[in-house]
């Protein structure tokens, strides 16, 4: 499955939706749970409630494929969409946000996506203009939120400084699923967003978070990637963590960026062709060891941190 996944990220992430080609991207749809289906397009994988209650989503992809996203959840469920839900604010899992809020849909989403949508930003070196007003999201939370909906109690948990500062887990505590958003690449080393308050730390904390959440037959939705268990995402977690304290242990020692890059220490667990090589891993590792993000509101503690 690795291939394919590699395929429709690079597709997602590494060029402006208007430059892209979604012509031909086809919504699947894969019912993981009761109540529970995922769908995967192009963009960040799309978790879906369904029930007596309507539609809840999270996350809703670019803007161009709306409506084969509500044409695949109606072969779930016909009614309408309530609400959205954002993991964080990259626009391949907000960009469709403008075209749910005006189709009736409640936005839901931590404070800071909000607050970096309503304004221009830089990513992946491009500047991502602000999100119109029908994009932004209407809802938001500090710590989280709880909906009561189709049967089960589903949990919105912030996640601070990991991939984003404005992450956020989404928890069916009864269908037994998480949604990680962008905390979680499966299949690949992640992409950290530094610019917008990511940490190499933040991502290991929020995985022993998810942990602590799960157990073996938990169904885990990524950000990006197949569907996982709690197997896959300690694997995952292993892989970062060997390479977060590798660097560390480098920087310990005096060594620049370009000698511990020459180490290869990431080169066991990616590819020069991947959307993130190892080298570019390194990089993004070794900058968040060296100035690890700020909490807003002044509070520069950082769950997760291990010297």
């Amino acid at each position: 499955m690795r291939k394919p996944f590699l395929a429709a990220f690079l597709l997602a992430a590494a060029s402006p939706a208007a430059a892209q080609d979604l012509s031909t991207v086809q919504i699947r749809v894969e019912r993981i749970a009761p109540g529970v289906a995922v769908l995967f397009g192009a963009g960040g994988n799309i978790g879906l409630s369904y029930g007596d209650d309507g539609n809840i989503i999270i996350d809703d992809q670019f803007a161009a494929l709306t409506d084969r996203i509500v044409a695949a959840i109606a072969t779930v469920d016909a009614d309408p969409v309530r609400f959205v839900i954002n993991t964080h604010w990259h626009y391949d899992h907000t960009e469709g946000n403008e075209n749910f809020g005006r189709r009736g849909a409640v936005i839901v989403a931590h404070e800071n996506v909000r607050r970096r949508m309503s304004a221009d930003q830089m990513l992946l070196g491009e500047l991502r203009r602000a999100s119109p007003r029908a994009a932004l999201p209407v809802v938001t939370f500090a710590e989280g939120v709880t909906f009561h909906l189709n049967g089960d109690t589903i949990r919105v948990t912030h996640i601070p400084n990991a991939h984003t500062d404005g992450d956020a887990f989404i928890h069916w505590t009864n269908a037994n699923v998480l949604h990680m958003g962008d905390t979680f690449f499966n299949g690949i080393l992640p992409f950290i967003d530094l610019d917008s308050g990511g940490s190499v730390d933040g991502v290991l904390a929020a995985v022993d978070t998810a942990l602590g959440m799960v157990n073996d037959s938990t169904r885990i939705i990524p950000g990006h990637g197949p569907m996982a268990n709690r197997g896959d995402l300690i694997a995952y977690r292993d892989r970062i963590r060997t390479i977060r304290d590798r660097v560390a242990a480098e920087i310990g020692r005096g060594r620049s960026l370009e000698q511990i890059q020459a180490l290869g220490i990431a080169n066991p667990y990616g590819r020069d062709s991947d959307f993130v090589p190892p080298a570019r891993f390194v990089e993004s590792v070794y900058n968040s060891l060296r100035n690890p993000p700020r909490r807003r509101g002044g509070d520069n503690r950082h769950h997760g941190e291990r010297g």
